[in-house]
Formats: C-alpha cells, structure tokens, sequence
C-alpha cells in the first residue's frame, strides 16, 4: 500500500496548485505553473491502485471500476482537493486540484469593473471561458460569494463535484454534486426551475440539453454562470453554437443574443514576483453585439471588443499590456502567452 496523505500534505505545504500521482511515475506537484517531483521513487500501480480505493466509497469503486473515470471530492485537513481518477496504458492516475479553504476577493483577483458588475446583475447568462487550471471556478465562486454577501438571493450549484463550499451569510446557498446529489448536470437542470431559484451555477457546459436548458434558465429571469473550455469570447460563442444542428443553431443564436450578459476569456500568466496574474478578455452585450450574434457574425465580435473599452470590454492584448504596465508581468512573458513577436 502506497499512503497518499504526505502526497496530499505535500502539496497543500508547498501551496501546490494540483497534485500528480501516477503508476509507474514519481509523484509530481504544479507550483506556479511549473511540474516539480516530491520524490524520484516511482509509485507501484498495484499499490496506488489500491491505496487509491480506499478513499472511495462502494458506489464510487463500481463507478470507476465500469467507466474508468471518475471525478470527486477529498478534504484534507481543512483543505478541499478536486480529483479525477483516469486510466493511462492500464495504470490508474489520480489528478488533485487544491481548492483554497477561502473565498478569493474580486481585490484579490484584479476584478474589472465590468466583471465586478457581473455580481449585481439579476437575469442572463455570463460565461467564464478558458483552459483548464485558468481558474474559472475561482472567478465565478468569488463571483457569488459578492451575491452571497450582498442580497438576499436562492442560489443553486451543480458542481462536479463541489469545489468551494459556501457559508450562507445573506442568502440561502444549496450546492448539489453530480453522482451524490443528482444523477447529471442535464438531469439537475431539468427540475432547478421549480426549486425557486435566483442564481444558478452550471459547473459546465458540457451537452445539447445541458446548455438548451440553461439559455431556457437565462431567458426566463434567472441569473446563470457557467464554464466553457474555449480560448476567446467569440470561440465560447460558436462552441454553443456548433453543439447543435440545422435550423436549430439559428435558434440558439437568436436565444444568446438574448440572455447572454457577459464572456470572459480569462488565462492565468506568470507574474513577476513569482505566483500567476489573471489576465481577461471581457465581452459585453451591448445591442451591437447582440445583433452581430443573432446574425452570426461571429467574426467581427474580436473587432467589437477592441473598440469596446467604454462599454467595459477589454481585448486579452490590452489585458497584457496593463499588465505589464503595472509590473506584474514581464515583456516576454506576455509576447510570448500573446504569440507576437512585436512590443505590447
């Protein structure tokens, strides 16, 4: 047996941003962006494997034992860990994201004031988009911890699994978890309407129904957040699109243009006193860029947002140049997370 508590120690120690562990690999910890080995003994898959087990429950081990894959949570000495468990040429894997034990600030996160205004908006749809390890989720909890704090409001969370646990301040805050709490995101969303919500959060976006049923939640006076894994605005936009066909992606596009409040592209850049720096691509919709929705004119959204600065939209270049402006980010840095070769 392998004991997995130093790794999980380890990590949590160093302020790790996930964790590694990996038959026939040593285990690994991504601080600051950067892979470092916690020790150069590779781990035994039989013993992983097993020691792995003993953190799940029998409905969790049946999961896994017929799909291969498996998303949970784990708490560690106060400290949440967002897990998936995965195959690799017939090892098993475990990947481990820490969750910080507080809520960040929007101060914390250098929050525009557009995406700070997302908080006190009361109906629509706003999207987080980026790669993984962007820190999406983050956004968004910080997001509704603001409601939390500041209106009395029914917020629902479909999380896979949940990630930052809420404490209710002045509103009532249900967190639901796929596979404990609800058997999909689909199957959550389809019954959410009659549970008197006012905030809804969609882990993410991952189906047909899953996202007909949020623009549906959008449209009829709810306020939704959710997560796409896309590069840029426009991309989260034809995303939804493309998940659809025929004449039902004109539907779609009319129904975005309709309830979609804001797109935040967001990537996570490597600052200069070490740590890493939000950088954010935010989209407004304004009355021009819905139309431009609605018309699927997708392309002319990057254009839109460059000369969108009084309606609180920002380009990423933009972004990184304020960045580097304030010194938080070195100029090769951002050439390079920006793939030009001039000066920003």
């Amino acid at each position: 047996m392998v004991n997995l508590k130093p790794f999980f120690t380890e990590a949590i120690k160093k302020d790790a941003s996930d964790l590694h562990l990996v038959g026939g690999e040593p285990p690994l910890i991504r601080v600051e962006g950067v892979l470092q080995s916690l020790t150069e003994k590779v781990l035994n898959p039989g013993e992983l494997y097993s020691s792995i087990m003993g953190l799940l429950s029998k409905e969790q081990k049946n999961r896994y034992d017929s799909q291969k894959e498996l998303d949970f949570a784990y708490e560690l000495d106060d400290t949440r860990f967002r897990v998936n468990l995965h195959q690799q040429r017939g090892k098993i894997g475990l990947s481990a994201r820490l969750i910080p034990q507080e809520i960040p600030t929007p101060e914390d996160l250098n929050f525009e004031s557009a995406l700070l205004g997302a908080s006190e908006l009361l109906d629509g749809l706003v999207l987080i988009t980026g790669p993984t390890g962007c820190g999406k989720s983050t956004t968004i909890a910080s997001l509704i911890q603001q409601i939390n704090k500041n209106r009395a409001a029914h917020i629902i969370t479909i999380e896979d699994p949940i990630e930052f646990a809420f404490t209710e301040e002045k509103s009532l805050v249900e967190q639901r978890e796929v596979g404990t709490d609800t058997l999909s995101f689909a199957n959550a969303l389809k019954y959410i309407l009659r549970q008197d919500p006012n905030v809804i959060f969609v882990g993410e976006m991952r189906d047909p129904e899953t996202i007909a049923t949020v623009l549906t939640a959008a449209e009829t006076g709810h306020l939704v957040f959710s997560t796409l894994h896309t590069g840029s605005a426009a991309e989260a936009i034809e995303r939804i699109v493309d998940v659809f066909e025929g004449s039902r992606q004109k539907q779609v596009l009319i129904q975005l243009s309709a309830v979609l409040r804001m797109v935040v592209a967001q990537q996570l850049v490597p600052a200069t006193d070490h740590g890493r720096v939000p950088a954010r691509e935010i989209l407004v919709n304004t009355p021009a860029v819905a139309n431009l929705i609605r018309e699927n004119n997708i392309a002319q959204l990057k254009s839109m947002i460059q000369t969108g600065s009084k309606d609180g939209m920002e380009s990423m270049e933009n972004s990184m140049k304020g960045l580097v402006k304030a010194g938080w980010v070195d100029q090769e840095t951002a050439e390079k997370r920006m793939g030009v070769s001039r000066r920003v």
